[in-house]
Parts: C-alpha cells; structure tokens; sequence
C-alpha cells in the first residue's frame, strides 16, 4: 500500500468505492497510522494487510498468504492469533517497530456491514508501560530534540513507565555524550527536523542514539508557550520556576511534544508524571562513552552481555532495584556527602544481623511498585497486579519496622515513604479476590458482596435453575395450582405453563405468550424480568464488573504518587542490601573521602579480573600533588592496563557508594574519569585506529582538569616510532603542566621514564616480569622505578608465534640494538638547546628534543660489520650441526682478528 492510501501496483485510479466495505474501514484506519503497523482484529487474529503483512511477516516470520481481492488485487495478509499478541509486540518493540491495535467495538450479530472498530492501544518502544513488553532492569527511555540558534539543542527525555522527565538544553557535542548513556529507544523530532549535520557531530549523534527509532511529530507540538502551559496544567502550577526550568525554552517545547506523544499513544494524559528535573553536568563525575566502554561498567568490551561491572554487582533482589543501580553506575553523584551517605546505609545493613540477607527475602515477593502505579494512571492495569500491591502492604510494614530498627536517620525518608495510607490500598483489598482473573474482560475479578448488582447478574448466571424451581413453588402456593411449571424455548424464551382445564384459575397479572393444544403458557412481569436479566447475564455481568473495576482503578489515581514514592524507596533499599552482600561476599572495604585531590589504595584488585581468576596479585596506588602522573613500564600482559582499570572501577565504585575491592582507600574530589585505552578502528566512521587515538587524547586534553582521573595506555603507538614518541611526550608533558590531572600514563617508550628529572610530579613504577629456561614469567607486581626491557618477543613466543619467526626477531632485533649503540647513546628528550633560563612549558620539551646526525663508525668496527653482514645473508633453519660449528669457528676467528686490530 502506497502513502496515499492506494494499493502497491495499483496506479492510484481507483477510489474507495472499488474496494470492499471491510477493506474501506481498514484503508481509513490505516490512512491514520501510516507509519505503524496496523493490528485489525478479525475474530480471533490480528490480520495486516498489503505492506504491512509482508513487513510482519519479515520481522516475525510469519506466514505471508493472498486471501481474496479489493479493486481487483490479491490482498497479501497475515496474522497473529488474539490470546498470543503479546509476545508478537514485544518483539516488534525490541526491533523498534511500533503498532496500532484496532479492536472490534461493535457488536457483530447487530452490523449491518462491517463491525465497527476503532484503535485502542497504540504501542512504541519509547511508551510502552506493559510488563511483558518492557525490559524488567532497564529503562526505557523516549527523548525528544528541538534545534536553537546555533549548535545547541533543546532535549527532554522520558521514562514513561516510571513517571520521571528531565530537560537540558546543551551543546550538541555535550548533549550527544549524555544521550549516549542515556541510550532512548526512541527519539522524536519535528517533522522536517534534522540532527546537526557537520561531519563530528553527525557520527557523535549516531553513535549515541544507535538504533533508536525515530517517530516525527507536528512542529506546532514543539511550541515552548505551549509545551510550558500544557506542563503547567499537568503539575497544577502557576509556572514552572519551581523545577528551575525557567528560560529552557526549547527544552519545554520538547517536553510538551513528549506529553503530547504519551497522551495520544496511551489514550490519557501521562498524570503520573513526577515532575521535572534539569539536567546538572556538574552533579555527576563525568565518565563519558569511552571510559564506559573500556571500564566494561554496564557492558564487556564486545559490547555483549559478557562481563561487566553491572554483572557483577547485580545481585538485586527486584527489578526496580536493578534498574536504580544501573543508573547509579552511570551517574556516580560528585558529591562526597552523597556517596557517603550511601556508604553509611552500605555499613549499617553489613553490621546489622541478620541484614541484607532479611531484607532481601522480604524485597523478593515485591511487585515493581512504580510500574505498576504508572498503569494505575494511565488506566492499563490488570487485576492480579493490583492484587500484588494490596498483598505488599504488610510487607512494607515489616520492612519499614527493620529499617527503623538499624539506623532512624539513616533511613528515615525511606520510612516514611513505605508508609502507605489506607486510601492508597483499602480499596484494592475491599475489592479484589484473593486470586482475581489475569484481565478484567474475563471476569471474576471483584468479590461477592462488593455490588447488588452484580451479585444479582452471578447469582442469576450461576443459580438461574434455582430461582427458576423457586419461583415456580412460590407461584404454585400463590395459584393453587398443583402442576404450574416454569419452562424456557429458545423461541419464545421463559413462560409459566397452566394445563387448560386450570386456565380460568390464573390470576390478573399473567399475560398470555403462547396457546397449546393442551395447556397456555403465560408470562409475569416478575418472570419477564428475570428473562431479560438471564438471558444477558453472563454478558452484562462482565459489562458490570469491567466498569466497576474501571471505577476502582480511577479511584486509586491520589495515590499513585504515594505508591512511586514507596517504589523509589524500596528500589533504594534493594541496591543498598545488594551493595552490602557485594561487599560481604568479595571481601570491599568501605572508601574513604578526602578534601584534597588525590587517591590512595592500599592492596587494589580489578573487580572483574579478581573474579574471573584464582589469585590475584593486589597492587597500592598513592597519588597526590607530589605525585600527579604515574608512568607505567612493563611487559606486555603484565598487567598495565588491568592496573590502571582497575584504580580507575575502584574511583567510579566509591563515588557510586558502594564499597571498593582493596584493603583501605582513600579518594579526594574526582570531577572527570578519562579513558585512552586499547586500540581499535572505526571503519565505518571513516577513521584509522591512530585518528580514533588522537580523538580520544583531543577530548581528555580540552576537558581534563585538577580533579580529573586520566588513564593514558601506549599513546601514540599508532604511528612510526618517532612520530608516536613526540607526541606521547608532548601529552603526557601537557597533562603535567596544563591540566594537572592525576594521571595513570602506562608506555613501552622507555624514553619517558626521564620525563621525572625535568616533572617531580612524575613518578616511575613498573610491573615486574621475570624470564625462566627462555620464557617469561608475569608477577604482575608493581614495583617502584622504570622497566628495563618490554619482553616483547617472550610474549610473541607465547602467543604461539612460529619460532624461526621469533629466531628471525632475535637476529634483528639484536642488530638494531648494536646500530643503536654504535648511533649514539638513548635519545635524550630533555637536552636543552643553549636556552638554561628555559620554562617548563611543553613548547620548551618540544624545543629540546634533538636532531642528531649518525656518527663516522670506527675503522675497527669493519670486522663487526662484516660479521653482521655474513649473518643476515644465511639461512640458519639450512644449515646442518657440521656447517653452523664451522661458521661458528669462522665467526669468531674473523672478529678475534679484529679485536687485535682495534
């Protein structure tokens, strides 16, 4: 089907009236959601039609068929059964489909032509509020942009299915970092909007927002007067000051265009919202998308569900609890009071007996209290749900009463949060069955008792013989008729039979139905009501309680904040119980906080290392004014990197509040946590693994400060030698001197180590390594003072590389050492020109490097040199035992003569 409504292959000619009625409505249905798929209720299926079959069909592997024509065209369908739709829309959603179901409103038996119908639901990735749709420990997160003059743009972004919103208005550059970690499954733009267009900022943005989809809506909807006026009413205030949104104009027009989204695809108006909050750059440490990758927080460097920190730590006993301590790793506050605080509540549930253990067996027959307040707002949902929340209510009690009794200070807001009203639950409990029904369509949902009503219709439904026997004992006392009986046809429906001969005894109120050869039937008001009641009652009692039900649920919308206020607190309890289990089980220590900048770990371990090992070496990092870069020698695989991660988890850990894997730590301010590790292309991008390189140290050396945690590992190994030596002086000398970052710089250009005779601030360490029968062996330990080789060709032996390879590494590696020596002595980055008086600037390092010209080799060297050239022309893997001894001989005779030369 064609944007327009006409059929694919069809020349656009024909008009609705050469289609069928049904396939009329469908068209109409569809020309209002053209860029969803269409869900058409038929019986028992959902059919799609034309494009939308063959699209479905692709995505869920369904069967594509052609039933019938419309204008003349085979109609491809295909169609998912009604009692399973919902895993078919959760894998759409997970493939950033969305779908509009249209159900049947009317009733078939009284159409005249096609059963009305009309959308119901509309479901997208970034609003769908269903358990079975939504991910359970992650967000789902809907973002809406709005340009400002400039690069800056106005956001607003939603978790529609806990009520929480938040507005930035930043740079493009800034704004795409943070939607990166925000990761939205679903992004919605002003029609004719366009993401900034300049080549960086185009692949930051597509980068960041991944395979969201991208939904367009109307511009006026992007208005900020009327996006301010629409939040207004939906918080009942007289401006929005009070959120210190003030002057966020595109942000609000964005937040009124999420508003407007929500309402049309939920069918209501998102009044559970909880607020808004202004976005705070300076609130969090700021870990951007590199450190977050190569720091493996919330997922491994495959980018899988390998390990991560958020794996390991996640032990959470609730849902909403995973999803908390996802964003806590994500946001680590840069306030040392609130990562204390944390750490407080950490120690009070570890001291505690019996602790987090209790608390999580109680959390663990919790429901996801702020979903399932969210469905109470929008009116979705389901019975056994709210079910859950009357049955938490003791629950929370008992919780409540445990944390009263570790520490009242310590958690009193969370206290006061569990105690729920008895409006916010009563009503659930005078309501509901003990086991209602999964859906309230299906009935037996409320209890006897709770309406006349509808107690009337069931007992007519269930008892419909008996007050039929009843009513005829009655009537035969009342007409002293002996063989009055109450019957029913399927013709004439309920009557009361009276033979002939006792016809004259009837009494006034008996209105003939029907006459028999033998007997009259007849019908009372009071038995035509009770036909009216039973014939229907089935239906109308599911009409009855589906409405009542609705009442219920609209009744329980004042106490939707005070159930997401529980929800918030529960999720809280549930991260601290599991930090404390964390700290118990892998032996952290709780982290301590200094005024100054600087880092002091005593014994310090890679979480993920540690647990993925036997034994683990632990290493000490002290670091402060006197010690502001640490410069890391060693062999490959011994250890720098892991070293450097593993400081760098234990700063993002403390700050997060939970405890760290070391013996003591002590941590000062950390604004930043930078990353330039490991080495990878971005082929799609367009650049080389040296650009992605120099990309990274660009952004750590605009943005890093004093306070900063910068882990540099083998910059400028992209590139010649020389090229990769100068510039790994020139950054590590600017961080020295310019950003004063503390600064973990791990290098195999042993030059750098004299970096600390010319920057006291540079310290040398190493991580040892010993070789053993012609390998090698990784201690892993770091030890003061540089490394004296880099070991790499024992590395390049146990990585399995062919031994005449690594013989022939040998042979020439031995050469270029011996030309080395007979150049000149090692490169000396620190000779000055003539200039004493010179600065400590990075332009004077630069200036002091030097050119050198090769030196005149000695005459006495011409045996040397002739011995090295018969060497390079043999073959050694040809030689037999009696060639290689004899050229041995040859060898040494040839250099002994040059020896009594010299």
């Amino acid at each position: 089907m064609t944007q327009d409504g006409t059929i694919d292959g069809d020349p656009g000619s024909k008009t609705d009236a050469a289609h069928t009625p049904v396939m009329q409505q469908y068209l109409r249905i569809k020309g209002e959601h053209r860029s969803r798929l269409l869900f058409y209720r038929m019986g028992d299926f959902y059919e799609l039609f034309y494009e939308d079959a063959e699209r479905a069909s692709r995505l869920l592997g369904i069967t594509l068929t052609k039933r019938g024509a419309s204008a003349g065209v085979p109609i491809p369908m295909a169609g998912v059964p009604v009692h399973s739709v919902e895993q078919y829309l959760a894998r759409l959603v997970r493939q950033g489909e969305s779908v509009a179901v249209c159900e049947q409103i009317g009733d078939p038996a009284s159409a005249k032509g096609p059963v009305e119908r009309k959308v119901v639901r509309i479901v997208t990735p970034g609003t769908v509020t269903d358990a079975q749709l939504l991910p359970d420990r992650d967000d789902t997160v809907l973002l809406a942009l709005s340009p400002l003059a400039g690069a800056r743009l106005g956001a607003a972004w939603m978790v529609v299915s806990s009520g929480e919103c938040w507005l930035a208005e930043l740079e493009a550059e800034t704004l795409a970092r943070e939607i990166d970690r925000l990761r939205p499954v679903e992004v919605l733009l002003a029609e004719g909007a366009q993401l900034p267009a300049s080549s960086k900022d185009a692949q930051a943005w597509q980068d960041a927002l991944g395979s969201a989809a991208i939904a367009r809506a109307p511009a006026w909807q992007f208005d900020a007067q009327r996006g301010e006026r629409r939040l207004c009413e939906l918080f009942g205030t007289r401006d929005l000051a009070g959120f210190g949104a003030q002057g966020l104009d595109a942000a609000l027009g964005a937040a009124g265009a999420l508003v407007e989204h929500v309402e049309r695809t939920q069918g209501r108006v998102p009044s559970h919202l909880q607020g808004l909050r202004v976005l705070d750059t300076d609130e969090c440490v700021v870990v951007d998308a590199v450190a977050r990758r190569n720091l493996e927080i919330v997922e491994s460097l495959r980018g899988d569900e390998g390990p991560s920190l958020l794996r390991l730590l996640d032990r959470c006993a609730t849902s909403a609890g995973a999803r908390l301590l996802r964003r806590w790793l994500l946001e680590p506050p840069r306030s040392q009071q609130v990562a204390a605080q944390r750490h407080r509540c950490v120690q009070l549930l570890l001291d505690a007996s019996p602790g987090h253990q209790a608390l999580h067996a109680e959390l663990r027959a919790l429901p996801d209290l702020e979903r399932v307040a969210t469905r109470i707002a929008l009116g979705s949902v389901r019975p056994r749900e709210l079910a859950a929340l009357r049955d938490a209510v003791p629950i929370l009690r008992r919780i409540r009463q445990a944390i009263a009794a570790l520490d009242g200070e310590s958690f009193r807001e969370a206290g006061r949060a569990l105690e729920l009203a008895p409006p916010a639950w009563e009503p659930i409990a005078h309501a509901l069955l003990d086991e209602p029904a999964a859906q309230a369509r299906d009935g037996g949902v409320l209890r006897d008792g709770y309406d006349a009503t509808l107690d009337e219709l069931r007992a007519i439904d269930r008892d419909g013989d008996a007050l039929l026997a009843a009513m005829e004992r009655r009537e035969r006392e009342r007409t002293g008729i002996a063989n009055l009986r109450v019957g029913y046809n399927s013709v004439h429906g309920y009557f009361i039979e009276v033979t002939r001969g006792q016809a004259a005894r009837v009494p006034d109120d008996y209105r003939r139905r029907q006459t028999l050869k033998n007997a009259e039937r007849y019908v009372t008001p009071e038995l035509k009501a009770f036909e009216d009641k039973a014939l229907s009652a089935r239906e109308r009692a599911l009409a009855v309680e589906r409405s009542l039900y609705e009442v219920l649920v609209e009744s329980l919308g004042p106490a939707v904040r005070d159930w997401q206020r529980a929800g918030r607190a529960i999720a809280q309890l549930d991260v601290f119980a599991t930090l404390a289990e964390r700290a118990r089980t892998l032996r952290w220590v709780r982290p301590r906080f200094a005024s100054l900048p600087g880092i002091e770990i005593r014994a310090g371990r890679h979480p993920l290392v540690e647990a993925a090992i036997e034994q683990y070496v632990p290493n000490d990092c002290v670091m402060r004014d006197s010690r502001r870069m640490l410069l890391i020698t060693g062999p490959n695989m011994g250890g720098k990197s892991t070293y450097m991660r593993s400081v760098a988890l234990i700063a993002l850990l403390a700050y997060c509040g939970s405890f760290v894997p070391a013996d003591a730590c002590e941590i000062g301010p950390v604004d930043r946590i930078f990353t330039r590790v490991g080495a990878s292309d971005d082929l799609a991008g367009g650049r080389s693994t040296f650009m992605v390189e120099m990309t990274e140290a660009a952004a750590i050396l605009h943005a890093a400060t004093d306070r900063s945690l910068v882990l540099m590992d083998e910059i400028g190994r992209g590139t010649s030698t020389f090229d990769g030596l100068a510039l790994a002086h020139a950054i590590a000398a600017r961080l020295l001197a310019h950003n004063r970052a503390l600064t973990l710089f791990a290098t195999h250009y042993f030059e750098l180590t004299r970096l600390s005779e010319r920057h006291p601030q540079a310290v040398n360490l190493h991580l040892a390594a010993a070789e053993h029968r012609g390998g090698i062996v990784f201690l892993h330990a770091l030890r003061d003072g540089p490394a004296n080789r880099s070991y790499g060709l024992q590395v390049a032996r146990l990585a399995g590389i062919p031994q005449p390879v690594v013989r022939a590494a040998e042979r020439m590696l031995g050469e270029l050492e011996a030309h080395a020596r007979a150049q000149q002595p090692q490169l000396d980055l620190f000779a000055f020109a003539a200039d004493e008086g010179a600065s400590n600037s990075v332009q004077d390092d630069a200036k002091a490097m030097p050119s050198s010209a090769p030196a005149a080799p000695d005459a006495a060297d011409s045996a040397h040199c002739e011995v090295i050239a018969r060497l390079r022309e043999i073959d050694p893997d040809a030689l037999s035992a009696r060639d290689a001894l004899e050229l041995v001989y040859a060898l040494r005779d040839r250099l002994a003569g040059r020896r009594q030369t010299a």
